[in-house]
């Protein structure tokens, strides 16, 4: 198994043409990744557990920052070079539970940059059930190397600020 420069497992050879919708897919000022909810996501009760909401907003913005290139190419080279063993931490969430996911639902995670500043970088995300929401948070995550907080790298600071731009021009995403 190939790995990047943090450990993670980086995409294969290919892995993007046999899957093309495996990490969702890059809308205008963010990224959407589909979902399906399965019996191991539910409660006693048959809904999604609320805790799980949190793993389908992280695999969404996980799979955004993989489509913008930091898991590999050359943002994240350049990024590694400027930020040797850097990660995203989870900073601070605002989250607004407003309807349940029931088993064999399928879901939108929709992540948008919201505002990107020194050593962080702020997304609206939501998760939608068609056109219904669910569930929305403002996530704040922290950009860290070797410890510390550490001033975005330039290369994912243009990527992520040129979305951050479409959202604040009010462009809604396209499904």
């Amino acid at each position: 198994m190939k790995l990047d420069l943090t450990g993670e497992r980086a995409m294969t050879p290919g892995e993007r043409e046999a899957y093309p919708h495996l990490a969702g897919r890059l809308i205008p000022g963010g990224h959407c990744l589909g979902l399906r909810v399965y019996y191991e996501d539910t409660d006693f009760s048959g809904i999604v557990y609320h805790a799980n909401y949190l793993k389908f907003m992280e695999r969404g913005r996980s799979d955004y920052m993989r489509l913008l290139g930091v898991v590999q190419g050359e943002l994240f080279a350049e990024a590694a070079a400027e930020a040797p063993g850097f990660h995203f931490v989870v900073r601070s969430m605002q989250i607004d539970f407003k309807k349940p996911a029931r088993i064999d639902d399928v879901l939108e995670v929709v992540t948008l940059s919201k505002d990107v500043a020194g050593a962080s970088i702020t997304l609206a995300q939501s998760v939608r059930r068609g056109e219904e929401e669910l569930v929305s948070a403002l996530v704040r995550v922290a950009f860290v190397s070797q410890g510390r907080a550490k001033r975005i790298p330039d290369a994912l600071r243009r990527a992520t600020l040129e979305d951050a731009t479409v959202v604040a021009g009010a462009v809604a995403p396209q499904r």
